[in-house]
């Protein structure tokens, strides 16, 4: 007979889990019959003891098995999904499901809220007029097979077992856990039908992974998980030391979102667009497609419009604008030598664009636009950055925030490469 209790005490004492205890503790908590005291408790244990590779591939199948998995086989087309482990400004997936829908490719992006310093994709989509982010399952399949790219969120029968547990980590310090993130990502990718994984897997200060190692091991460990389930996974490790594009905030990042697919914006939003659409495309069996072709000639614009307006979006509505900005000016003259992105977004955080707990309300115009970003050359006085929020007494704590989260020199500078290493 298995009880919580045993299987705590087997991962608590730096034991190995069976198959039958990870099913046993996963199907009876999602059924409330393990209390959250003691998932809690076994949760701590694999943060500080880990878990092998059999156990966490148990582990994510136990919570595939927990929910419903979408079944997409009706689109009639490669199905390749997108994850990204959460950054800075990262609006990477605005851009990139309607550039890949152009190559007849479904994306089927079921993306989620921010929470702290990181932004959530649904978030951003709110900020247009109309959008709607709750579809049914019939609702994704059929704008899948017309549309071939749609934005939304999971409904609560894929993995509800991660759901759970994704709240009570996030209340007992168990986050920053390898072989729990990996798990929880992959059951709920895994459990939307896709034929192929493309990750983006962060690194640096805005990340969740600080140092490339752990990246990489992340990276590896959900690689891993998806080939064990048939799902053609591939990862890149890419740079989030420093914030992605101009802005971090909801409307601002839709803002230069549009601007990417009218064939402008940030060089590295678009070379870190067009590098993951590459990874998609050769995942649905197009290796010589030209993501950054359909970027420039407008095509992918026209399916950006297409996917707005499926979703009661309007796309021609002005977007939300903030009540109050105050910028914030450079001392001296000379270049941006570095430019922290964890600091970054917490400024936008606490300017409302961002959230400290599930369920909290999000500023629509609240945020942080760069002016000057790192390579930059400023002068005293010129601003570096303008932050923008309804709710003026944010400020002193957003300006709190950075300082000391960047840098004026008087070498030049330049941003190191967007694409750290690939993995599949």
């Amino acid at each position: 007979m298995i009880t919580a209790v045993d299987v705590i005490r087997t991962k608590r004492d730096g034991g190995e889990l069976s198959t039958a205890q990870i099913d046993w503790v996963i199907d009876n908590y999602t059924r409330g019959e393990v209390a959250d005291e003691q998932m809690s408790a076994l949760a701590m244990a694999i943060f500080l003891n880990g878990a092998g590779p059999r156990e966490i591939a148990d582990w994510t199948a136990a919570m595939i098995r927990s929910g419903i998995t979408l079944d997409l086989s009706e689109v009639g087309k490669r199905c390749v999904d997108k994850h990204s482990t959460g950054g800075v400004g990262d609006k990477i997936t605005l851009p990139l499901a309607p550039l890949v829908a152009v190559f007849d490719v479904a994306v089927p992006q079921l993306s989620g809220r921010g929470l702290g310093h990181t932004g959530g994709t649904l978030d951003k989509l709110e900020s247009i007029p109309g959008f709607d982010v709750n579809l049914s399952e019939a609702g994704v399949v059929k704008q899948l097979k017309e549309v071939g790219a749609v934005v939304c969120a999971a409904t609560g029968d894929l993995a509800p077992a991660d759901k759970k547990l994704y709240a009570l980590r996030d209340t007992t310090s168990t986050v920053e856990s390898i072989p729990l993130i990996a798990s929880s990502i992959m059951s709920k990718k895994i459990a939307e039908g896709a034929d192929a994984i493309v990750l983006d897997v962060k690194v640096g200060s805005g990340a969740f992974m600080k140092r490339l190692d752990q990246a990489r091991e992340l990276a590896e460990t959900m690689v891993r998980l998806g080939a064990d389930h048939g799902v053609d996974t591939r990862a890149l490790l890419t740079d989030m030391s420093v914030p992605l594009g101009r802005t971090a905030g909801n409307a601002l990042e839709v803002r230069e979102s549009v601007e990417v697919l009218a064939g402008g914006g940030p060089a590295d939003v678009v070379e870190l667009t067009v590098a993951l659409a590459a990874e998609m495309l050769a995942a649905a069996g197009q290796p010589d497609a030209d993501p950054a072709a359909a970027l420039a000639d407008g095509r992918a614009m026209d399916a950006w419009r297409k996917m707005i307006t499926a979703q009661g979006g309007d796309v021609d509505a002005a977007l939300p604008v903030a009540a109050e900005t105050e910028e914030i000016t450079a001392e001296s003259d000379g270049v941006v030598t570095g430019m922290d992105a964890y600091a970054v977004g917490v400024a936008a955080w606490r300017l409302g664009a961002g959230r400290a707990r599930q369920g909290q309300p999000v500023q629509a115009g609240a945020g942080v636009e760069i002016l000057k970003t790192v390579g930059d050359p400023v002068k005293a006085g010129e601003p570096v950055f303008r932050l923008h929020t309804d709710t003026p007494e944010r400020f002193e704590a957003a300006k709190e925030s950075l300082v000391g989260g960047w840098h004026v020199g008087a070498e030049s500078a330049e941003r190191g490469p967007i694409v750290l290493d690939r993995l599949s």
